[in-house]
C-alpha cells in the first residue's frame, strides 16, 4: 500500500469518525446551554480562520512573495464596517472588491 493511499485512508477515517461518534454515542438531547452555544459557533469560527488570512494576502502583486497590502486592509475595514451596520452579504462583498480595486488603482498615482 502506498504512502498516499495510507494518508487518504487516515484522512477518511478521521473525517468519518468525527461525524459518526456524536451521532452514534449521544442519544439524548444536549441540555447544557454552554455546549449548545459552543457547537453553534464552531462552523463560523472555522470558516473565519480559513478565509480571513487569505483576504489580507489576496491583493498582493502577482509574481511577488505574498504580503499584506494596504488595499486589502482598507477593503477589509470597509467590509467589517458595512457588516457591522447590517448590510447584506452580496453588498458587502461587492463594495469590498470595488474598494480594493480602487485603492490598487489610486495608490500608484499617489506614490
Amino acid at each position: 500500500m502506498s504512502y498516499v493511499a495510507i494518508c487518504m485512508f487516515l484522512m477518511f477515517l478521521t473525517t468519518y469518525l468525527i461525524r459518526v461518534i456524536p451521532i452514534g454515542f449521544v442519544r439524548k438531547k444536549m441540555e447544557n446551554l454552554w455546549i449548545q452555544d459552543f457547537l453553534y459557533y464552531i462552523p463560523f469560527c472555522v470558516l473565519s480562520a480559513m478565509t480571513f488570512p487569505d483576504v489580507l494576502y489576496s491583493t498582493s502583486t502577482a509574481g511577488t512573495e505574498p504580503h499584506i497590502t494596504l488595499s486589502a486592509v482598507i477593503a477589509t475595514a470597509v467590509a467589517i464596517i458595512m457588516s457591522w451596520r447590517k448590510r447584506g452579504l452580496v453588498a458587502v462583498a461587492i463594495v469590498a472588491v470595488l474598494v480594493a480595486i480602487a485603492v490598487e488603482l489610486v495608490l500608484p498615482l499617489l506614490f
